[in-house]
């Protein structure tokens, strides 16, 4: 009886033994003694502490760290224009956004890495040349035409550099002009060879490139321009627009026909680009009677 009772006593005490977790082991553990009983954490766990999809959500959203770019105010030549009986565009009021103009520049040379006005005088690239509007019937040799790179302030505040196609006779007084306008801080939208097929795209009237060589007749007439011996220059035509008769252009331009209201990238009597183009001999095209051309400047007066 006595071993019977022994027995049960063990068997009690191992299934006591058995109830016990490793929590509680290592509560009762002796003083100075050692446990290789390891804590670990279930999956479901770690991914609460190490990646908490609040936290994961705010600080990689797109939305809350960037904003959506900005849609710009205006894309020019993106709307052609109902074609009047001149075959013009039709001359439209200027909209909200063009009233005063300041658009942004878009680089295709890279800008002045200094800051400082820099130009470029030669032969033009066959490259360049393939996509500018010379062609082998123009009145001017392409041996006759230089390339120039100049440095310009845009609307935006920025220094950029464009690039133009003049007669090799003008090239350099004309990059004296552009030195004095880039140190009077005197903006420009935009400065670029015109390609061919812009000749003949339906207008849009919202151009305002600064421009020399164009491969085509005087507006109106048969007779060579100016512009397609690479000896006239249009500085800012939005801004400074062709007027004959009722005739604007660019087309959108009718609120620039106001010489009143002075923005940025108007010319006057007396200031820098009349000036600095003065002083090599041409002629503006705001001094003349009818048409009144005040964005065109010319060695021959025409």
């Amino acid at each position: 009886m006595a071993v019977h009772r022994l027995l049960v006593g063990l068997v009690l005490l191992f299934a006591l033994a058995a109830c016990v977790t490793p929590e509680q082991q290592h509560a009762t553990q002796a003083p100075g003694t050692t446990t290789t009983t390891r804590h670990t954490v279930s999956p479901t766990t770690a991914t609460t502490l190490t990646t908490s999809p609040t936290i994961t959500t705010t600080s990689s959203s797109p939305t809350a760290t960037t904003p959506p770019p900005a849609k710009p105010a205006w894309v020019v030549g993106a709307k052609p224009l109902p074609l009047g009986p001149d075959g013009f565009g039709q001359v439209l009021p200027t909209p909200p956004e063009l009233v005063n103009r300041s658009l942004p520049t878009k680089d295709l040379l890279p800008p002045p890495a200094d800051g400082r006005y820099a130009a470029t005088v030669t032969p033009v690239p066959a490259d360049v040349l393939r996509r500018s509007t010379w062609q082998p019937g123009c009145p001017v040799k392409q041996t006759d035409l230089r390339y120039l790179t100049m440095s310009f302030w845009g609307f935006d505040g920025r220094p950029h550099t464009g690039e133009m196609i003049v007669n090799a006779r003008v090239a350099e007084n004309v990059t004296t002009v552009f030195r004095d306008m880039y140190a009077a801080r005197f903006p420009l939208e935009e400065m670029r060879v015109t390609a061919l097929p812009e000749l003949s795209l339906a207008p849009t009237g919202d151009g305002n490139n600064t421009t020399a060589f164009v491969c085509r007749p005087t507006r109106g007439a048969t007779t060579w321009s100016a512009h397609a011996y690479g000896l006239a220059v249009d500085v800012n035509p939005f801004c400074n627009p062709y007027r004959k008769g009722k005739l604007v252009l660019p087309e959108l331009a009718s609120s620039y026909v106001d010489r009143a209201d002075r923005r940025p990238g108007m010319v006057f009597p007396g200031d820098v680009v009349i000036g600095g183009f003065g002083r090599i001999g041409w002629t503006w095209g705001g001094t003349w009677d009818s048409p009144k051309d005040l964005q065109h400047f010319s060695a021959t007066g025409q």
